[in-house]
């Protein structure tokens, strides 16, 4: 019996997840409210804020779906190539390929999570667990490749190569090209310049500048502050 409830509490939070993500592409962010979702979905108003405490809820629930799908999505890349430059540019590819049919509406709610304070920006305690999925594929992206990488860049580099993907994510919200094709030159570009990046870490006189990057972003960054490593 509960392990009946569970998938139906599963089942009806996907739905009204669904029907909030339509919704927000038929008549955009700012002008669906939770109770046209709740109507939707064939919910009460009640049972929709149970699963989601607002508009803003459902867009994480939208990133936590973005970055599982892109996880699973990313095994065909990561268990094949070696080369850093294929990987990585295969990992952004395939980012692009998942959040593609949600592009219409990618621009409407992304004035609120370019706002540091809002819960929608990707460095909020909220985009907590979708920021350290996307990190971790970077993580392997890294990882799994033949680039000799310093003990010492290990944990900071996936954190940079992350932040450069949000790059390309501000790109692809405002890419107007057909098939969103600037999107993906930059993605293979992007991937390119990371490759020689890293390569050129491998030189101890250069480290020291990965870790003022790095430094730079944790000092500013909400959500990226962690303690200085020794070097």
């Amino acid at each position: 019996m509960a392990a009946e409830k569970t998938v139906k509490s599963e089942q009806t939070r996907a739905l009204i997840l669904e029907t909030a993500m339509r919704l927000f592409r038929e008549r955009g962010y700012d002008r669906t409210t939770m109770r046209a979702i709740a109507q939707e979905a064939g919910v009460s108003v009640g049972n929709a804020y149970y699963y989601f405490a607002g508009k803003e809820h459902l867009i994480q629930g939208f990133y936590d779906r973005i970055a599982a799908e892109h996880q699973a999505a990313v095994r065909s890349v990561l268990d094949t190539e070696t080369d850093l430059e294929a990987r990585l540019a295969g990992v952004l590819g395939v980012w692009l390929e998942i959040a593609e049919p949600y592009h219409e509406f990618a621009a409407q709610f992304f004035k609120n999570a370019a706002d540091p304070e809002s819960p929608l920006s990707p460095f909020s305690p909220e985009s907590e667990h979708a920021r350290q999925a996307a990190i971790s594929v970077h993580r392997e992206v890294l990882a799994g490749s033949k680039a000799k990488v310093p003990a010492e860049l290990a944990e900071i580099l996936p954190e940079l190569m992350w932040l450069s993907q949000m790059g390309l994510v501000l790109y692809w919200v405002f890419d107007s090209s057909e098939d969103r094709e600037r999107s993906r030159r930059l993605a293979g570009r992007g991937a390119r310049l990371t490759t020689r990046g890293v390569a050129l870490a491998r030189f101890r006189v250069l480290r020291p500048l990965v870790h003022e990057v790095h430094e730079l972003f944790t000092d500013f960054l909400p959500g990226m502050t962690r303690p200085r490593q020794s070097r």
